[in-house]
């Protein structure tokens, strides 16, 4: 009898083997809980991916001794007559800096392309070099380039002295335009992040606190008039200390606007009003606009290639209304000794980066 039973236990094991071998084997899901030999249960990670566009500065480097790199953060403090060397990963790279060095055409300053990097390198650096340095990629399709504005990687540079705490600058007064729709900015651009800078009247002579709401200062852009109005017009400057003896900025003259923005307003007029042949004539094409904004003019005649003309074009700041400060300019055409071919239509076109505006004047003989 036992000898049966266990007869029988070894064919029902060897079934159950034979059933095993059959069953395919299941693979193991990536990430699944495996088991290592010693009994632990451990956890598979997956690899991170990698973000496509790159966040920060991680792009733009500043070149170190002995071939280190560093990562420039927004702001970045160095010591003035060091060579600096900026480089930007990519293989079609746009730069900019501060705007004085093309005005210029600075010597001191070059960029060269290579297939990973551009690399801007600036020699004998100033106080005046202070100011925003960024690079951007550039994107193709065919022939049509464009800035990538995802790719945009700025550090403002500061190369701090102790002589010039305010970058020096060509000019010595500055006119800032206030505007009741937007903020306006009184620059007093520093070479020292940690100065203490201050905001002053001339006249009457007085400080305009900067109380962090209507007036806010930042040191990479200046003072900021959150909300400009009438009773911010005048001349201001700004004070600089860090440690010895204060310094003053150049001075800022503050005028009030309030223009719209649009195309050109035109008028024409004629002078005299009534001309005969031989007269001499004037006519006056005259626009009202924006005082940072620039006009072109474009005339039409009746005697056009025909009879020589002079053209004059001007332009200057206004007062109108209470205080408001408005640009007037004018482009005059001149007619000597008047023919039969120069009486007709006199066409003047002003534009803008807003628009265009054509208005017209018919001439006939007295």
């Amino acid at each position: 009898m036992k000898l049966w039973v266990l007869f029988c236990l070894a064919l029902l094991w060897v079934e159950l083997q034979n059933g095993a071998c059959q069953q395919p084997k299941r693979r193991k899901d990536v990430g699944e809980n495996r088991i290592r030999p010693g009994g632990k249960r451990v956890k598979v990670r997956h690899p991170k991916l990698k973000d496509g566009g790159v966040k920060g500065q991680s792009l733009l480097t500043q070149v170190l001794d002995k071939g280190r790199f560093l990562r420039l953060g927004q702001t970045t403090t160095m010591t003035p007559g060091k060579n600096m060397e900026l480089r930007c990963k990519g293989s079609n790279i746009g730069w900019s800096y501060p705007a004085y060095l093309d005005t210029f055409n600075d010597s001191r300053l070059s960029i060269k392309q290579s297939d990973k990097y551009s690399q801007l390198i600036l020699t004998s650096p100033s106080a005046a070099d202070t100011g925003p340095y960024s690079c951007w990629v550039i994107v193709c399709d065919g022939t049509e380039c464009e800035k990538d504005h995802d790719h945009v990687y700025v550090s403002h540079i500061y190369f701090t002295d102790k002589d010039n705490l305010f970058v020096p600058s060509a000019i010595h007064f500055e006119i800032v335009y206030l505007r009741p729709d937007r903020p306006a900015v009184v620059p007093c651009p520093v070479t020292n992040p940690q100065a203490k800078v201050s905001l002053h009247r001339e006249v009457p002579a007085e400080e305009i606190p900067a109380n962090g709401t209507t007036v806010t200062y930042d040191p990479t852009k200046g003072f900021i008039l959150q909300s400009p109005s009438l009773d911010h017009q005048g001349v201001l400057y700004c004070k600089a200390v860090t440690r010895g003896t204060p310094q003053i900025s150049i001075k800022y003259q503050l005028l009030y606007v309030e223009v719209p923005s649009g195309p050109p307003f035109v008028s024409l007029e004629a002078s005299p009003e009534s001309v005969r042949g031989g007269d001499n004539l004037n006519v006056t094409c005259t626009v009202l606009g924006e005082p940072e904004v620039d006009i072109s003019f474009i005339w039409f005649y009746p005697g056009q290639d025909h009879r020589p003309v002079h053209v004059q074009t001007s332009w200057r700041l206004i007062n109108r209304g209470l205080g408001h400060t408005t640009r007037i300019s004018q482009s005059v055409m001149t007619v000597e000794d008047m023919e039969t071919i120069d009486f007709g239509n006199y066409m003047c076109k002003a534009k803008n980066p807003h628009g265009e505006t054509i208005v017209t004047i018919d001439i006939i003989s007295k």
